[in-house]
C-alpha cells in the first residue's frame, strides 16, 4: 500500500490510499510507505519506507514529484542532501529528481532493537535558500538467526528435586524485530523437562525449564538436552544450545527472591561503584545446600559491561559510564543459585536519570564568506541547525548573536535559524564582521556553545597604500655580499583582495651621478631591499632614495617613502706607518747618547688608519727588542723612551720591533723596525753600522767603485780650491766650523703629517723640525722651516780614501767664511756617501770631524744644517 499526505498552509489534509500490489522477482513482500509531504511557502517534509539491505543505487522515491518541484529547480538550486554528522545512506540524483540508496543499510547496525527505525535528513536548495525534511523508515527483513551466548550450559540438579522445579535458561537473541524476531523454543528430548515461557514488558520472553518427571540418579546420572530457538521469518531461521544436567542428591529446596521485580534509578553521571539496588533470595535448606550465590544472566547486550552483582550480598553496582542519550532503561536478569543447583530468577529495572551534560551543537548548513556592501536587507547569509541530545528542559535551546551589527538571527523552524542582513552595509566603516552565534539550553545549570562566523564585505579601490613610517633609516656594514637583504619596507592598503595587493617599485634617482638601481634593488612582492653591490665606506657613506608602493586596483593608487641607508665602517684597513720610513737600501738609525736619562725620548712611531671610529684607534706595543729592559713604547702616542739609564754595557746597535694595532674586531696591525744607536759620537755609530752593512752588502766590484770615486773627488776638489781662494780675503778665521756636541739624531717627520693628539690619526697638517738638547725631556725647540732629514744615513758605498779631506786641513788653519766651512763639510759628507765602505775611510772621517770641532767650534752650536 502507498499512503500520500499533502499539507499546505491554507489547505486541508487529504489522504489518498493506493494499492500498488506485491513485488515479485525473488523479492520479499514489503509494505512501502511513500512520503507524507508537507509544503509551505519555503519548507516541507516527506516520508518514505524501504526495507533494509537494499542494493546500492536502488530507488527510494521521486522527491521532485512528491515535493512538487521542477527537476530544473533542483539543478539550478544546487540541491543536496544534508545529514549533519550522521552517515549518509541516501543520495539525491538532481538530474532525475529521485532519491537513491548511496550505501547498503543494515537496520540492526543502524537502530539495534529500536523501532521504528528511520533515517532523517534535509534537502537544501539555494538561490533562494529552501530546505525540506525527509524521513526514510527502514523496515526489517529476516537476515539474522536466533543465537545463544553459549554453545552449552550445565546444571547440577538434585535427584530430590520435586516435579515443577524451575531452572532458568539463557534466552536466545535475535537482532531482527517484529515477526522476524525470536518466536518459539523447542526442548528435546522432553522426557523429564518441559519449557515454560514468560512474556516480559519489553516484548522478550524468559525461558524456564520445568521438571515434569522425578529424576533418578541411579538410573541416569547425566542428561543431555538440546534447546532450539526459532524465529517467525520467511524462510525460518533457528539457533541451538546444548544443556548438560548432572543429577545430585538431596537438595529439595530452591532459592526464592523476596520480590520478582526490583527497581532502581541512577544519574547518568554517577561514578563507578555506585550501588543501584540490593536483591535478596532465601533458601529453606540448611548448611551448604542453603548457601545462595547471585549472578547476572543477561546475554549479548551491554548490561554486563555496565553493572555487576556481588555474588554473596546481592548488591547491584555500576561498573561502566552511563549515557542517557544512548540508553535510558536497563533490565538486569539476576539468578540466585544454591549449592544443589536449584535456582530462582528476578528482574532489576534501572532508570537512567538525565542531567544537563550536553552543550548545544551548532552546525553550519550553508554560508557565504563574502557579501557585497550593496546587499539589500533580509538577505540570507547563513543557515544554522541546532541540536541538543538532552531531554526535557535540558534540550530546549535559545540562540542569539553579537549586538550592534547589521545582522539578525531569525528562527525558521524547530532547531533551524537563518542569519540575515538587517541594515545597509558599509565596508569603509567595517570591512569584516566576526559574528558570534551563542546558543544556551534551559537546563540547570545552563550549558551553552558558540561559533564565530567571519563575513567579509567586498569593496572598490578607493584607498592608496600607506607605509608604516614616514621615512626609513637602515644600516649596513661595508664589504657586504652583493644580494644581501638590507631591510624591508612595508605598506598596507585597507582595500580588499586585488585592490589591497601592494607591489614595490624603486624610484629612478642617482647617487654621485650613478643610478641608484646600481646600488640597491627592491623586491616587488615583499618590499625587501637588497644590496646590488658591495659597499665601501671610504667611498660612499650613505644612500638616499625613494620607494613607491602601488596597489593592484584599476586605476592603481600609489604612495612614496624616503629611504636612507647608512654605510657602517668595517675594520678592513690595517694601520699605515708613516714614520720611521722603512727603506730598502739605507739604514735609518735613531741615536741615543749614553748620558741619556730615564724617560729620554728616542723617537716617535707615527701611523694612520683610513678606517673611522674605534677601527682607527691605534695602540703601540713593543714586540721585540735587543734589550727589552732599556726601551718602552707609549701605548697611545707611539713614543719610544728609555726606561732606565744607559750604561757602557749596552750594545751600540739596538733593534726594536714595534707593532701598531687598531681597535677593530678583529684588530689589524702593522709592524715597523726601529734601529737605535747607543753612542756619544758619530764615528762610534759610523763604525758600528759600517761594519754591520759591510758584512751584508759587500760586493766584488770594490775596485771599480774606488777608482770612480777618486776621479769624482779629484774633480770636485779642484773646483773647491778655486772657490776657496777667491773668497779667502773675505773672512778667514772668523768662526769655528764644528763644535763638540753629543747631539741626538733628529727624527724626520714626513711632510703634511704630524700627530698632535697622540692617537695616530693625524687630524691636522703641520710641517716642523725638532732640535733637542742633551736633556731631551726638558727642552723641545720647534722650527717652522722646511724639514730636512737630520738623521744619520749610512750607505755601504761611503768607504774610500779620505786623502783629499786631510790635504785641506792646512787651509782651514786660517779664518774662513761660513760658505767655505760649509763647502768643506759638504765635500767631506759627499766623499763619505760616494766612496765604498772601508775601515780607513771611517777613521779619516772621525779624524776630520775632530779637527773641524777644534778649529771651527762655533759652526756646531745648533746643529749645522
Amino acid at each position: 500500500m502507498q499512503n500520500i499526505c499533502i499539507r499546505r498552509v491554507d489547505c486541508a489534509v487529504v489522504y489518498l490510499i493506493f494499492d500498488i500490489g506485491k513485488r515479485t522477482m525473488n523479492r520479499r513482500q514489503v509494505l512501502l510507505f511513500i512520503p507524507i509531504l508537507y509544503f509551505s511557502a519555503v519548507y516541507g517534509q516527506a516520508s518514505y519506507s524501504i526495507p533494509e539491505e537494499m542494493a546500492k543505487g536502488s530507488l527510494v522515491g521521486n522527491i521532485a514529484q512528491d515535493l512538487g518541484l521542477d527537476v530544473k529547480r533542483l539543478r539550478l538550486g544546487n540541491a543536496r542532501v544534508y545529514s549533519g554528522d550522521s552517515r549518509e545512506y541516501i543520495e539525491l540524483n538532481r538530474e532525475r529528481g529521485v532519491l537513491l540508496i548511496k550505501e547498503k543499510i543494515d537496520r540492526e547496525a543502524l537502530c539495534a532493537d529500536t523501532t521504528p527505525c528511520a533515517v532523517h535528513f534535509q534537502i537544501v536548495l539555494e538561490n533562494p535558500m529552501e530546505f525540506y525534511s525527509v524521513s526514510v523508515e527502514i523496515t526489517d527483513i529476516n537476515d539474522n538467526a536466533p543465537t545463544f551466548e553459549k554453545n552449552e550450559i550445565k546444571f547440577l540438579i538434585s535427584e530430590s528435586a520435586v516435579v515443577g522445579a524451575k531452572f532458568f535458561l539463557e534466552r536466545a537473541v535475535d537482532l531482527d524485530v517484529g515477526i522476524n524476531s525470536l518466536q518459539r523454543y523447542f526442548l528435546k528430548p522432553s522426557d523429564h523437562f518441559m519449557l515454560k515461557l514468560h512474556n516480559q514488558a519489553d516484548g522478550t520472553k524468559n525461558v524456564e525449564m520445568v521438571l515434569q518427571k522425578p529424576l533418578d540418579r541411579e538410573k541416569n546420572e547425566k542428561i543431555s538436552l538440546a534447546l532450539t530457538a526459532v524465529d517467525g521469518g520467511e524462510p525460518q531461521m533457528s539457533g541451538a544450545m546444548q544443556i548438560l544436567i548432572t543429577v545430585l542428591d538431596v537438595n529439595d529446596n530452591a532459592p526464592v527472591f523476596t520480590q520478582p521485580i526490583y527497581k532502581g534509578s541512577v544519574a547518568e553521571n554517577a561514578a563507578k561503584g555506585t550501588i543501584v539496588t540490593t536483591v535478596s533470595a532465601s533458601d529453606a535448606d540448611g548448611t551448604l545446600n542453603g548457601k545462595v550465590t547471585y549472578s547476572i544472566k543477561n546475554t549479548m547486550d551491554d548490561v554486563r559491561h555496565m553493572f555487576e552483582v556481588n555474588e554473596d550480598s546481592g548488591e547491584v553496582s555500576l561498573t561502566g559510564q552511563l549515557d542517557y542519550e544512548k540508553k535510558r532503561i536497563f533490565q538486569i536478569n539476576l539468578l540466585a543459585m544454591d549449592n544443589g543447583g536449584l535456582t530462582d530468577s528476578c528482574k532489576v529495572v534501572v532508570d537512567v536519570v538525565d542531567i544537563n551534560d550536553n552543550e548545544p551543537v551548532i552546525k553550519i548548513m550553508s554560508k557565504s564568506a563574502v557579501i557585497s556592501e550593496s546587499a539589500k536587507p533580509k538577505t540570507v547569509v547563513t543557515m544554522i541547525n541546532i541540536q541538543d541530545p538532552d531531554a526535557g528542559e535540558n534540550g530546549k535551546v535559545q540562540c542569539f548573536i553579537t549586538e550592534n551589527i547589521p545582522f539578525v538571527l531569525e528562527s525558521t523552524s524547530n532547531n533551524f535559524y537563518s542569519l540575515v542582513t538587517d541594515n545597509e552595509l558599509d565596508r569603509e566603516g567595517s570591512f569584516e564582521y566576526n559574528i558570534t552565534v551563542t546558543c544556551s539550553d534551559e537546563g540547570v545549570p545552563s550549558l551553552s556553545s558558540s561559533v564565530t562566523l567571519t563575513l567579509q564585505i567586498s569593496d572598490v579601490n578607493d584607498n592608496a597604500p600607506v607605509f608604516e613610517r614616514s621615512s626609513y633609516e637602515a644600516y649596513i656594514v661595508e664589504n657586504n655580499t652583493p644580494g644581501l637583504s638590507i631591510f624591508t619596507v612595508n605598506a598596507t592598503d585597507v582595500d580588499w583582495n586585488q585592490n589591497a595587493r601592494v607591489s614595490y617599485i624603486l624610484e629612478d634617482s642617482s647617487v654621485n651621478g650613478v643610478p641608484v638601481s646600481s646600488y640597491v634593488s627592491v623586491s616587488a612582492d615583499s618590499g625587501v631591499i637588497h644590496a646590488v653591490r658591495s659597499f665601501d665606506y671610504e667611498q660612499i657613506k650613505q644612500l638616499v632614495f625613494s620607494v613607491k608602493a602601488q596597489d593592484g586596483g584599476s586605476p592603481p593608487l600609489s604612495s612614496n617613502v624616503t629611504v636612507k641607508v647608512m654605510i657602517q665602517d668595517q675594520n678592513d684597513n690595517p694601520p699605515q706607518v708613516l714614520y720611521p720610513v722603512q727603506t730598502g737600501g739605507s739604514l735609518v738609525a735613531e741615536m741615543v747618547p749614553r748620558s741619556a736619562d730615564v724617560g729620554y725620548l728616542v723617537t716617535k712611531v707615527v701611523a694612520v688608519d683610513v678606517d673611522s671610529g674605534q677601527n682607527a684607534w691605534l695602540s703601540y706595543k713593543l714586540q721585540k727588542a735587543t734589550d727589552r729592559a732599556l726601551f718602552e713604547v707609549g701605548l697611545q702616542n707611539g713614543e719610544i723612551r728609555t726606561i732606565r739609564g744607559v750604561t757602557d754595557k749596552d750594545a751600540v746597535k739596538q733593534r726594536l720591533t714595534v707593532i701598531v694595532e687598531d681597535n677593530g674586531q678583529p684588530s689589524r696591525s702593522a709592524t715597523v723596525i726601529v734601529n737605535v744607536a747607543v753612542a756619544d759620537s758619530f764615528p762610534e755609530v759610523l763604525s758600528e753600522f759600517t761594519d754591520y752593512t759591510q758584512d751584508k752588502e759587500y760586493n766584488d766590484n770594490l775596485t771599480f767603485y774606488l777608482v770612480s770615486a777618486l776621479a769624482v773627488v779629484s774633480f770636485l776638489f779642484i773646483t773647491c780650491v778655486v772657490v776657496i781662494i777667491s773668497v779667502k780675503i773675505y773672512r778667514w778665521r772668523q768662526s769655528r766650523v764644528l763644535y763638540h756636541s753629543n747631539l741626538p739624531v733628529i727624527p724626520y717627520y714626513p711632510p703634511r703629517y704630524s700627530d698632535t693628539l697622540g692617537t695616530g690619526t693625524l687630524p691636522h697638517v703641520y710641517n716642523y723640525e725638532v732640535c733637542r738638547t742633551n736633556d731631551s725631556r726638558k727642552s723641545d725647540c720647534k722650527f717652522g722651516t722646511v724639514g730636512s732629514q737630520n738623521v744619520l744615513i749610512m750607505d755601504p758605498s761611503s768607504t774610500g780614501t779620505m786623502q783629499r779631506i786631510q790635504n785641506e786641513k792646512n787651509i782651514l788653519d786660517e779664518p774662513d767664511s761660513p760658505l767655505e766651512v760649509g763647502y768643506i763639510f759638504l765635500r767631506s759628507i759627499m766623499d763619505i756617501l760616494l766612496l765604498p765602505t772601508h775601515g780607513d775611510a771611517v777613521d779619516q772621517v772621525a779624524e776630520f770631524k775632530s779637527s773641524l770641532q777644534q778649529n771651527h767650534p762655533h759652526h756646531f752650536e745648533i746643529g749645522g744644517r
